[in-house]
């Protein structure tokens, strides 16, 4: 049988970045910058009032007081958006609200609290000094500076960055395009009435969130019956659109094996040495490469952790692709099958850690509710009771 490292290496290697691509910033959100933003203007990108109050000439303001109010002249309104040029003369004011153009000569502002908020005339109460309440033009970033740099993630306040620098789309990493099909007769779509013998879909619905949730995008989801053509045309409708598919179920080694049956000439179908999760299948099927999951939802679930979760991130260029992995305290003792990796579902609690439901492939309920994997080596098959263990950490 194959290794967990080994398989785990042959599946990295089909996944591939795709080229940069330029997209409009609302839908950048959560991607990995390809290039640097270099900032072709200046923010701000004029002096501006930081508060809502009056613009001054510090000099005129230098003897206010409560018990000495200045009085002074209102030459001029400012709101936020005004664009042609002021400029304040020595011995008046211009009310000015926060955001707007500062006028040129005036060197302060004071704060509307600070006056009796006259429209006319103004009385002022306090004192300023030079440059208060301005925002320089430039002062948070200079035009020409580099403000994000290529391999950064775009988080709501880099777009908004972006957004303040007048650019409409900026160059990334794309995400990876992941066609996921479900294969089995037995299957039918939820809300369809089941017959003797049928069983809900779910391992689509599944895979699909946890390709979505690695950061991924899914071109669709495709439910095929065990027959050769059908699954064949379905996969030839839709793999041009992929950069990956992911199949599920159909590589065991019983009869009425789609999957199998379809894919003998483009898949290596392997067994890997691990529980759950043995059957597996990797290679390329009309231009695009295919990694084959196992049917049971459990199996087909730690296939995706263990195998495409974190190539498929590093792909995208996503900061820390791999799940954290932690060692943490057991707390019962447990046994495991000598010469296969386990995989257990677990729940991790601070530093302690205890096994989650049966090890069985099919029993998808105590997935739902774990928190982590526990990971026991291949020799290992009996582990005591306050054993240190390797955990990955889910949450």
């Amino acid at each position: 049988m194959r290794s967990v490292p080994e398989h785990q290496g042959v599946v990295a290697g089909l996944i591939a970045a795709r080229a940069p691509q330029s997209l409009p910033v609302s839908d950048a959100l959560g991607l990995v910058l390809a290039a640097d933003v270099v900032a072709p203007l200046s923010l701000p990108g004029f002096d501006n009032s930081a508060m809502d109050g009056y613009a001054v000439h510090v000099e005129d303001v230098t003897a206010a007081s409560d018990e000495e109010p200045v009085r002074l002249p209102v030459a001029e309104d400012i709101p936020a958006g005004r664009t042609d040029a002021l400029t304040l003369a020595p011995g008046t004011a211009h009310r000015i609200m926060t955001g707007a153009p500062l006028p040129a000569g005036a060197t302060a502002v004071v704060p509307v609290e600070a006056t009796d908020g006259g429209t006319d005339t103004v009385t002022i109460r306090a004192t300023a000094r030079d440059g208060q309440h301005v925002r320089r033009a430039g002062e948070d970033v200079a035009a020409g500076t580099t403000v994000l740099t290529a391999g950064q993630r775009l988080t709501p306040a880099a777009l908004g960055l972006v957004a303040a620098l007048g650019l409409g789309e900026v160059s990334v990493v794309p995400r990876q395009r992941v066609l996921v099909m479900s294969t089995g007769s037995e299957l039918v779509a939820p809300g369809t009435p089941l017959l003797p013998g049928q069983i809900y879909e779910s391992n689509a619905v599944m895979l699909a969130a946890a390709v979505r949730d690695a950061g991924g995008e899914v071109v669709t989801v495709a439910m095929t019956s065990d027959d050769v053509p059908t699954f064949r045309a379905a996969l030839e409708r839709h793999a041009a659109d992929a950069d990956l598919i992911v199949s599920t179920g159909g590589v065991s080694a019983g009869a009425y094996e789609v999957v199998k049956d379809s894919l003998a000439d483009d898949v290596d179908f392997v067994k890997v040495a691990m529980q759950p999760g043995m059957p597996q299948g990797s290679g390329r099927v009309f231009g695009t490469p295919i990694v084959t999951l196992p049917g049971n939802p459990v199996s087909a679930l730690v296939s995706f952790e263990v195998f495409i979760r974190t190539p498929l991130r590093a792909a995208m260029g996503l900061p820390s692709p791999e799940r954290p992995v932690r060692t943490a305290t057991l707390t019962e003792s447990l046994t495991s099958p000598k010469g296969r990796r386990q995989f257990r579902r677990g729940v991790l609690d601070g530093d302690a850690v205890t096994s989650y439901g049966p090890p069985a492939s099919h029993h998808l309920r105590w997935l739902a509710s774990a928190n982590c994997l526990l990971e026991i080596d291949e020799d290992v098959t009996d582990i005591a009771e306050g054993s240190a263990v390797r955990v990955w950490d889910l949450r």
